[in-house]
This record gives structure tokens, C-alpha cells and sequence, in this order.
């Protein structure tokens, strides 16, 4: 076929493209039989690129295009492809956008070339031979390839390698002509790691202890008294906690409380304190009861086995699903509360394990990710026939012996009943100044008699055993259908509980059928989180712990790792420590030491122009990012300082007092009752009541979480209410005081002593001269106290380097 001359000013690229599609005709009309041609290739290759992450493993809308049998048979609107006429196939028409189906869903149209090759392939029969398929993993999105270590670059400066962590930075940097800032003072790595750590600054005795230390190791001797500190559980359990959306009430109007959400919060920071693995931390909160199953009966003895009472311990964790944001009148259907409370479920395993916005494919396939709205449902069916269930963490012994106290308690009722009065013993028509009645004054005595006795009554009577809300098994396992819209009235196909196939689906669950049986579903799902060839777990947590230490994660948006995220910074350096923390036996410490002891870490957060210029936002770590403090370590820093912080760990939320003002924003101020303790009122943040409907203002100010959702990263933001709060709070100006009597009762009164222990108490050095000038003529002219409160609000206190 001879080509036409080029017309007027067409280029050779139009030209080329105008004879495209003869071109391939010819090459697909020559070659021999067997033989895979370029235009079948070119085809292939293109949906592979183009449409495989959606329409391969997850076969979303029941489309796969792995196989020609597969694009034949198409999905739930016919089959893909009519081999012979492009102009009747689906696919043709969906690339072509005409109509309602616009393909690719969320990307660019293809271009005009790449139309035409789909189109003269379809022509040509959609050739497509045996056995020239690709690998499984080709077809998935980055993140759900399992993570293989890659090899660790070699750099110019290798002398300031630590670690790998340090070789993949100075590769990147080195490309980009960079080089690492400067490795930080002393003073300004131990601050640092102290707020890393425990979120709490150093006392200047530790600070001193660590500067002072001259022997080669006295940093690694730093991070490992940090991480032996029951304050680092502390720390890295609040991170956890705003991960999975802990409150101790359900929100909403009602805000009823769960009353042993508490023992969810102990347990999760004993698991860090003890470096339990991140597998098995995993498996627990998931399925403790299907893996870890017994008995409460006690074996010849009157003390609870060790090994059943860890397993009882063990089952704290599935107090995840019982903490969830829900309205009480869910309960009004019970489809309804059973739809929205497997829902919360799936998508905080989601968020939290696995770093999806899975709860997109609830009312439709996930119009970026490869989830269909059918895997949607088949992991909400893994939570079919559970419940949750009120345990007691004791034995079946101790359950019944606890009866014999009945009597006391049932005196304590009685009296409390007389307490009250039921509206006896009050002189008729008597009002006091408030509309209540008034007691009649021969009634007082006898009412405060009996308060004394119902005290006492309480006294003797003992505490019930302690119990904990968990999940368990419901009788009879629900069906599980998709529900239309997510509407709980719509159902639709019946689904089996299973996994998303684009994330290794895994075995199937295999269930008896027709006979009642005690569901293992969670258990499989705790066993598919944690296989070896999961591509998500790993990553997802190894990206949570380096956001922890360096502001920003390797992927910056520590939630989702699907389409709509932000590609890594570093993919090779996350997938390296993703198959490092399986190997290191998933131990979060260890993670912590290698990334805290290396260069990276210890860089300055100060840096040239040059290097500022190039990166700005520090996407390659030329240095280290300053960052502000939560409002948990706000507070609790300011109560560290002012030497007033009581490090009592564990139990029941403390319910600190509010100003007049601060009660208005309660909806019911009779349920924030103030606890009657003043020392446990300065009890560290992570042991104050979470109320869902009224968060305590200090840390509202600064950036508290909404416990409705998963919180990956708190916000950080700067407005006036928070210079008013460090301010002019009653909290400040009492810690002020509380700070200003600790400087004098170790400066004995000394001007120039007081200035120097404040600077060190709230920032870990002494005050410059010029610094130390000035606070002492401020001291001349107003109360150390004043001095103390402004201290609270300079940046350095909020801010570490």
C-alpha cells in the first residue's frame, strides 16, 4: 500500500499517527501463526496499563480482562468485547466515553493512538494468545505487591551511613546534589527524643545526665532508658488510640458511655510497654476469643491460671468494636445497628490495619481502589454472628462466691432509696430559692443519718468483679447481603465472608451447612492480616512509626495507600523496612531504634539556602522538620513543668473539672461530674474521660481528634484560641503558680537562680545572656508567677527542633 504525500503542514508525528493503524493492520496480517503480533501486544499492554487494577484481580463490576474467555463474558452489563466489531463492544464504546460509562473512571481519556489500537484490534478478533498473560502482580496497584527488599544504594558520603535508613536518604540527596544538615546539639536530641518517646520534656537532671555522659554509646544508652519507660506506653498508645477512634461514649445525642472502655485503653498501653509484636497485637484486637479460646474454671486451685488469665487479658483487645461513634436509636432496628455496626467495623480494620479507604465500595465499587462493593460485603460478613458481650475477667469461682454479698448490697439499695425520700418528709408549700423543695427541719437530721449509714453501707458492701465488654458469638450467624446504597432495607445478593482479590484473597472460609456452628471468621481475617504475603500490614505500620519520629510519613497520607494517596517519597527504603519489621520478629522497638540511632534522625532541623530552595517541604529529609506539640503533650507538658503531673497509670477516665463557661457547651452538665480527687485531676491526658460530646477545651484548642473516625495524624493549627488558652486559662494560671512555687523552693528566692532553673525546667538548657537580661529586668517589674506564664506561651515550649 503506498503512502500518501504529506498535505500542506502536517507533521511526521501526524503523519505517523494517520498511518498507525495500516501499519499494524499489516504487521497483524503478517505474522505467523502462533505468534503473539504487535498490534495484539500493543492491546494487551494497554489494558493492562490502563484498566488491569480495576478490572484484573478485583474484578470490579464482575470484569476481568485477564483473559480473552473473561472479556468475552464480560461483567454485569454484557460482555466487554464483540471480537470482529469495535463499534459493538462495550469496552470500545466506554473508552470512547459515550454514554454514561466513561472509562478510565478517574484518569485521563485515552489519546486518539491508543483508541485505534483498541479499536483495529477489536476488528482484527481480539487475538489474544494462550499463555501470554502476566504475572498477577503486574496488574496491581504499588501498594498491593508484596514488599521485597531491595538493595541498600551506594553512596558518596558513606561515612555518614548509620544504618540502611541512612544510605536510601543520602542516595536521593546525592542525586539532587544535596547534602544532610548538620547533626543536632546534644540538648536538641535529647528534647527531641524525649517528646518522641514519652511526650513529656526532660527533667533538667535527665538532661543534664545525658549531656554530661562522655562514653561512646551515651545516645543509644538514652533511647533504650526512653523506651524502657512505662511513659513511652503511654505516648505510643495515644497514637494508637486516636488510630482506632477511642472514646469512652457513643456520641451523638444520647453520648451513653461505655463503662469499660477504659480497660481497651490499659490494654493497648501495656502491649506497647511490652513490645508485644505487632502481629500478634493485631490478631488480638481481631480475634483473641476464636484463637486464644478458654474456659474461666479454675484447676485445683483458688487463683486463676496464668495462661487462662492472660487469654481472658487477650480478649480486652476486641474491645475495638465495641467503642465505635453509633446513635442509641440504631438499636430501634436491629438490621439497622447490625448493618452500621459491621460496617465501623470493616472500616477500621480498613484504616487502621490496612491503610484503605475501604468504606468507599460500601454503596458502589471503589471508583479508585480495586474493591468492589461484593469484597465489601464478603469482609463485613466476617463479622456476621459477632456480638458484643459483657465478660468477667475472673473465674467462674470467684463469679459465684460473689453472691454471698448480696445482702450488703441490697442494704445500700434500700438506704439509698430512704436517701432520696421519694418526696416525704418535705413541709408542704415549702420552696427554697431554687424551685426544690424544701426539707423540713425535723427531717434534716434524720436525711443526714441516713447518708451516713448509705456511706457506710457502700463501705462494707465489696466491688463486683471486674468485667470487660468484648466481642463474643450470637447463636444463630446472619446471612450477609449487599445492600443497595448501603440501605439497610435494600439487600441484595447473598454474600459468603471472604477477602478483597486484590489483596491475596486467600483460602476460602469453608462452613457447615445447615447445622449451628460457632463461627471462625474473625480468626481467618486475623490470619489473612498477618500472613507473610500480606502487601499492606507491614508497610502501613512501618510508615505510622516514621511519622511518629519525622513528622511526615514515607507516604504522607498514613490512610490510604490507594490511588488517591500520595505516592512514596521513598518507595524502596518503605518497602525495606516493611520486610525488616516482619523480620525483626514485628517488635515496634526495635523499628523505634533503627530509625531514632540513625543520621537522618539526628540531623538538625536547620539548613542551608540552597538546600532549602531544592526542597522545600523536606520531601527528601535533608533535614530534620520542626514540629509543634498535640494538645496532649501540651498539657501534660505544662503539668511536667510546673512539677504537678501525677504519673498514676490505669483505670477509669478521670473527669477533670470545667469553668462555669466551659460546662455551657455540655448538652447534660449533671454528667460531667468533676472527680472528688484534686490529684487526679492532673493525671496525664490519655487518662482523661473522652467524651465524644464535649471534648476538654484545652485539647480541643490544640487539635484533638474526631474519635467518630479513624485519626491517622492530628491536625496542626494556629489560631488566636490558643495564645488565649496558654494565656488567660485558669489552668494556666493555676499551673503558673504551682511552676512559679517549684522555682522557689529550689532557687530559695535567688533572681538570677530562678531565671536559670525556669529556662532549664521548660527547655532543657540555660537562658542565653541576653535571654536571662531580660527576665530579670521582667522579674523587677512583675511576679515570677507572671514569668512562669509567659514561659507556657514562648513557641520554643510548643515547638521541638
Amino acid at each position: 500500500m503506498e503512502a500518501k504525500p504529506m498535505r500542506g503542514k502536517e507533521t511526521m508525528l501526524q503523519a505517523a499517527n494517520r498511518m498507525r493503524p495500516i501499519v499494524l493492520l499489516g504487521a497483524v496480517l503478517t505474522q505467523l501463526p502462533g505468534q503473539t503480533g504487535p498490534l495484539e501486544k500493543a492491546a494487551k499492554d494497554l489494558l493492562e496499563a490502563k484498566c488491569a487494577s480495576c478490572h484484573g484481580a478485583a474484578q470490579m463490576s464482575g470484569l476481568d480482562f485477564r483473559t480473552r474467555d473473561s472479556l468475552l463474558q464480560g461483567g454485569k452489563r454484557g460482555p466487554a468485547v464483540v471480537p470482529g466489531n469495535a463499534e459493538a463492544s462495550l469496552l470500545y464504546k466506554a473508552v470512547r466515553r459515550e454514554g454514561e460509562l466513561q472509562m478510565p473512571a478517574g484518569k485521563a481519556p485515552l489519546t486518539q493512538p491508543e483508541l485505534e489500537i483498541l479499536r483495529d484490534w477489536i476488528n482484527a478478533g481480539a487475538r489474544w494468545e494462550s499463555g501470554a498473560g502476566t504475572k498477577r502482580d503486574s496488574n496491581l496497584w504499588w501498594s498491593f505487591r508484596k514488599p521485597v527488599r531491595p538493595p541498600v544504594p551506594a553512596v558518596k558520603n558513606a561515612a555518614w551511613v548509620r544504618n540502611p535508613i541512612d544510605a536510601f536518604i543520602l542516595a536521593k540527596l546525592e542525586q539532587r546534589g544535596l547534602a544532610p544538615a548538620a547533626e543536632a546539639g546534644r540538648r536538641v536530641l535529647a528534647r527531641r527524643a524525649y517528646f518522641d518517646l514519652h511526650g513529656l520534656p526532660p527533667t533538667p537532671e535527665q538532661m543534664e545526665e545525658f549531656v554530661n555522659d562522655g562514653s561512646s554509646d551515651a545516645y543509644e544508652k538514652l533511647i533504650e532508658r526512653l523506651l524502657a519507660s512505662p511513659r513511652y506506653g503511654e505516648r505510643w498508645g495515644r497514637y494508637w488510640l486516636d488510630l482506632v477512634r477511642y472514646a469512652d461514649t457513643s456520641g451523638f445525642e444520647t453520648d451513653h458511655f461505655f463503662t469499660t472502655a477504659w480497660r481497651y485503653r490499659d490494654y493497648v498501653i501495656n502491649c506497647f510497654n511490652k513490645d508485644k509484636p505487632y502481629n500478634t497485637f493485631i490478631q488480638e484486637q481481631i480475634a483473641a476469643d476464636e484463637l486464644w479460646s478458654t474456659n474461666m474454671d479454675l484447676e485445683g486451685t483458688l487463683k486463676l491460671p496464668k495462661e487462662k488469665e492472660e487469654n481472658v487479658t487477650r480478649r480486652i483487645g476486641t474491645s475495638l468494636f465495641t467503642i465505635g461513634s453509633f446513635p442509641i436509636e440504631f438499636t430501634y432496628y436491629g438490621d439497622q445497628f447490625r448493618a452500621e455496626w459491621q460496617a465501623d467495623a470493616v472500616d477500621t480494620v480498613g484504616a487502621a490495619f490496612l491503610g484503605l479507604t475501604v468504606g468507599c465500595a460500601r454503596c458502589h465499587d471503589h471508583k479508585f481502589d480495586a474493591i468492589s462493593q461484593r469484597d465489601y460485603y464478603r469482609l463485613t460478613a466476617l463479622f456476621a454472628g459477632s456480638v458484643e458481650r459483657e465478660i468477667p475477667l475472673v473465674s467462674l469461682f470467684d463469679v459465684q462466691t460473689s453472691t454471698r454479698n448480696f445482702p450488703l448490697l441490697a442494704q445500700a439499695e434500700v438506704l439509698k432509696r430512704m436517701a432520696r425520700g421519694g418526696g416525704r418528709g418535705r413541709s408542704r408549700g415549702a420552696q427554697t430559692a431554687d424551685g426544690e423543695p424544701a426539707v423540713a427541719p425535723e427531717r434534716d437530721a434524720q436525711r443526714t443519718a441516713l447518708l451516713a449509714k448509705l456511706g457506710e453501707a457502700y463501705l462494707r458492701a465489696p466491688e463486683h468483679y471486674p468485667t470487660a465488654n468484648v466481642l463474643a458469638h450470637e447463636e444463630i450467624v446472619p446471612d450477609t447481603h449487599i445492600l443497595i446504597k448501603g440501605d439497610f432495607k435494600s439487600k441484595g445478593d447473598m454474600v459468603e465472608p471472604g477477602f478483597p482479590a486484590a489483596l491475596n484473597p486467600g483460602p476460602s472460609i469453608e462452613e457447615p451447612k445447615g447445622v449451628l456452628f460457632v463461627p471462625q471468621r474473625r480468626k481467618a481475617l486475623a490470619q489473612w492480616l498477618t500472613a507473610p504475603d500480606q502487601p499492606l500490614v507491614a508497610r502501613v505500620m512501618v510508615n505510622r512509626i516514621w511519622q511518629g519520629h519525622f513528622e511526615n510519613g514515607i507516604v504522607r497520607t498514613p490512610n490510604d495507600f490507594g490511588k488517591q494517596g500520595d505516592a512514596p517519597t521513598h518507595p524502596e527504603l518503605l518497602d525495606w523496612l516493611a520486610v525488616e519489621f516482619a523480620e525483626r520478629g514485628w517488635s515496634i522497638k526495635q523499628m523505634h531504634r533503627l530509625m531514632m540511632l540513625s543520621s537522618t534522625y539526628r540531623s538538625a532541623s536547620v539548613t542551608d539556602e540552597e538546600t532549602l530552595r531544592k526542597d522545600p517541604e523536606n520531601h527528601l529529609l535533608s533535614r530534620m522538620n520542626r514540629r509543634r506539640l498535640d494538645g496532649d503533650a501540651v498539657r501534660d507538658s505544662i503539668l511536667a513543668v510546673a512539677g504537678t503531673l501525677n504519673l498514676k497509670m490505669g483505670g477509669v477516665g478521670v473527669i477533670p473539672p470545667l469553668s462555669a463557661e466551659e460546662l455551657l457547651a455540655a448538652r447534660m452538665p449533671q454528667l460531667w461530674p468533676a472527680n472528688p480527687d484534686p490529684s487526679e485531676h492532673s493525671r496525664r491526658s490519655i487518662y482523661l474521660q473522652m467524651k465524644r460530646s464535649l471534648t476538654l477545651p484545652m485539647l480541643q484548642i490544640f487539635d484533638a481528634p474526631d474519635t467518630a473516625t479513624s485519626c491517622a495524624r492530628r491536625e496542626v493549627s494556629t489560631v488566636t484560641p490558643q495564645a488565649l488558652a496558654l494565656m488567660n486559662s485558669a489552668f494556666s494560671g493555676e499551673q503558673a503558680k504551682r511552676f512559679a512555687a517549684r522555682i522557689e523552693k529550689r532557687a530559695g528566692g535567688n533572681p538570677e537562680a530562678s531565671v536559670e532553673d525556669a529556662w532549664r525546667l521548660a527547655f532543657g538548657r540555660p537562658p542565653g545572656a541576653e535571654e536571662r537580661q531580660t527576665a530579670l529586668a521582667y522579674l523587677q517589674r512583675q511576679s515570677l508567677p507572671s514569668l512562669c506564664l509567659l514561659l507556657f506561651n514562648m513557641s520554643e515550649f510548643i515547638y521541638v527542633d
